[in-house]
C-alpha cells in the first residue's frame, strides 16, 4: 500500500512539474524579444537654433535605424545639463567643451563629450553704430554672464582691438582682468539668451551665433566683428559611462554626414560652420 501511494504521488508531482515548466515556456515564448520591431527612444535637450534644427533634420534617418529621436528644446544654458545629470535626458546639444567642463566642476556633475559637431562664431553687434571705430568713449558693452562665454567675449573684444587682457588671462577672464581699456568701455554682464534684447539699451553686444540667429541677426552680415577659426566646437554631451551606447553613437554619426554638412553650409551660410 505504501509503495502504491508513493507511486501515485511521484506521478502527480511529475505531472505538476511538467505543467509548470510548460507554462513557463509558453510565457517566455509569448513575451516579445527585446528590440523586436521597436525603436529605442533617445531624448536630447537642445537650444532651438541651430541645434534643434540639426537634430530634426536627421530625425527621419535615425527612425530608419531604429532610433526614435525626441528633441526637447531649452532657451537657457543651465537646465540642459541639470536635466541630463538628473537622467531626464539621454544627451544634450547646445554647448562647447569649456562650458561643459566649467559646469561639471561647479556643480559636481559627471558629464562628458560624445562628439564635436559644429562651430558658432561669436560676434559683436550694434544697433547704433556701423563700425567699431565709431564706438564713443564710455560705450556700454554687453557680454554673456556665464564664465566661459564671458571670457570668450572679452577675448573677442581684445582681438577687435577694443581692450587688452592681463597676461595669461583667456577663457576664464572677467571684466576685472582688463590690462588696458582705452575707450573706457563699460562692460555689462547679461544672461546670454537676453543679449539680443540688450542691443536696445547698450552700444554694443557680444552675442553667441545661436541667439543672434534666433533674433533674426545674420552673424556674417550683421556683426561688426566676428570670431575667426573659433576653437569652441559645439558638442553632444552625455553622462559619463554612456559614451558607447549604440543609439547615442548613431545620433552622433547621423549629425556628421555629408548631407548634414551641406545643410549647415546652405542654411546658415557661414553663421554655423561644420566641425567635421
Amino acid at each position: 500500500m505504501k509503495k502504491l501511494i508513493c507511486g501515485i504521488l511521484t506521478v502527480a508531482m511529475a505531472s505538476l512539474l511538467m505543467v509548470g515548466c510548460g507554462g513557463g515556456a509558453e510565457k517566455k515564448a509569448a513575451a516579445p524579444a527585446a528590440g523586436d520591431g521597436k525603436k529605442v527612444v533617445v531624448k536630447i535637450g537642445a537650444t532651438p537654433v541651430p541645434h534643434a534644427e540639426l537634430l530634426n533634420f536627421v530625425k527621419p534617418q535615425l527612425a530608419k535605424e531604429g532610433v526614435d529621436l525626441q528633441v526637447m528644446e531649452f532657451t537657457d544654458y543651465v537646465k540642459p545639463n541639470l536635466s541630463l545629470s538628473d537622467k531626464e535626458l539621454d544627451a544634450n546639444f547646445f554647448q562647447h567643451i569649456p562650458f561643459l567642463e566649467k559646469t561639471c566642476q561647479e556643480r559636481n556633475m559627471k558629464l562628458t563629450v560624445l562628439d564635436k559637431i559644429h562651430i558658432e562664431p561669436m560676434g559683436c553687434y550694434s544697433k547704433k553704430y556701423k563700425s567699431l571705430k565709431d564706438l564713443p568713449s564710455g560705450a556700454k558693452v554687453a557680454i554673456p554672464n556665464d564664465p566661459t562665454n564671458g571670457g570668450r567675449s572679452l577675448m573677442l573684444l581684445e582681438a577687435a582691438g577694443l581692450l587688452k587682457l592681463k597676461e595669461g588671462k583667456g577663457i576664464t577672464a572677467t571684466p576685472n582682468d582688463l590690462a588696458a581699456n582705452p575707450k573706457s568701455l563699460k562692460i555689462i554682464e547679461v544672461e546670454s539668451a537676453t543679449l539680443p534684447r540688450a542691443l536696445d539699451d547698450t552700444d554694443l553686444a557680444v552675442i553667441n551665433s545661436n541667439f543672434a540667429m534666433e533674433a533674426k541677426l545674420n552673424p556674417v552680415k550683421d556683426s561688426l566683428f566676428i570670431e575667426k577659426d573659433s576653437p569652441y566646437a559645439n558638442i553632444i554631451a552625455v553622462r559619463a559611462g554612456d559614451e558607447k551606447r549604440p543609439e547615442l553613437l548613431k545620433v552622433a554619426k547621423a549629425l556628421k554626414t555629408p548631407e548634414v554638412k551641406k545643410f549647415i553650409e546652405d542654411k546658415y551660410k557661414g553663421a554655423v560652420v561644420p566641425a567635421f
